[in-house]
């Protein structure tokens, strides 16, 4: 029977490991990256929404208010419309997929405004 040389039984496991675990760090931070983009994505449509109104209420367009900040890649949809004394507004973004430019469902988030006496 051969003899065995100690501290060798292990050799080359730490790479084993880090090429296994590889693709699940790699999954996480595409999850991260989503969540992201999802807040940002929230974010940029309640911004949006509230500029809407409010240039709806000093008669301005709601729709070029509220792409002001927001690229094309979002897929912006924005509505105003005004119910008694408040211009309401509403805005929908597609929620992205690691990138802007790849959407799927959607994110509305709606604001207000008083009307501006004329």
């Amino acid at each position: 029977m051969p003899a065995r040389r100690p501290g060798r039984g292990d050799r080359g496991q730490v790479a084993i490991e880090f090429v296994g675990t590889v693709p699940l760090i790699l999954l996480l931070v595409a999850a991260v990256w989503e969540c992201v983009l999802i807040g940002y994505a929230f974010s940029l449509a309640g911004n949006a929404a509230d500029e809407a109104a409010r240039a709806a209420a000093v008669g301005r367009s709601c729709h070029e208010a509220a792409a002001e900040h927001i690229s094309e890649a979002w897929g912006m949809k924005a509505d105003c419309v005004l119910s008694g004394d408040i211009y309401r507004s509403t805005v929908t973004l597609k929620i992205p997929v690691l990138h802007p430019g790849l959407n799927f469902g959607g994110i509305t988030a709606t604001g207000g405004a008083a009307k501006e006496k004329e």
